[in-house]
């Protein structure tokens, strides 16, 4: 597990959350909401990244009405990698994600970026939907 000791600038910023929630500077994300994927049961953690790509299929891929958003955020505690990434499909987490069971405060918001193309998109939403079909959990808790 990767601890912040430094309050002023906790972890190696800069950090992303991308999601279709509507949020302000100094927001708090914490676990204990209904998830933005999968059959969206309440989340333990709070996931993050340290790649403008995968902070933009989070932002794409959330469940939700409206635009997605990408958040620069900022630890409040420890995080680890995100075993959904990193123990599946990605060996080594060059995505760089990473889950916390503590809260993330927004610090600010990424308003230009560019999301995937249509067809990449919908190649992931169908695989997605493949493994659902199958019973698997795109997240694990």
């Amino acid at each position: 597990m990767k601890t912040n000791n430094n309050k002023d600038n906790p972890g190696t910023p800069p950090f992303y959350h991308g999601t279709k929630a509507d949020l302000n500077l100094d927001d708090l994300i914490a676990p204990g909401f209904s998830s933005n994927y999968g059959q969206r049961k309440q989340a333990a953690y709070v996931y993050l990244t340290a790649t403008m790509d995968a902070a933009v299929w989070g932002a794409e891929l959330a469940l939700g009405e409206g635009p997605g958003r990408i958040y620069i955020v900022q630890l409040t505690g420890p995080y680890e990698d995100d075993p959904n990434l990193t123990d599946k499909k990605f060996p080594g987490n060059p995505t760089k994600s990473y889950r916390t069971k503590h809260p993330l405060r927004v610090i600010g918001e990424v308003v230009v970026w560019q999301g995937h193309s249509p067809e990449q998109l919908k190649a992931m939403k169908e695989g997605l939907e493949r493994l659902k079909e199958l019973g698997i959990d795109a997240i694990e808790d």
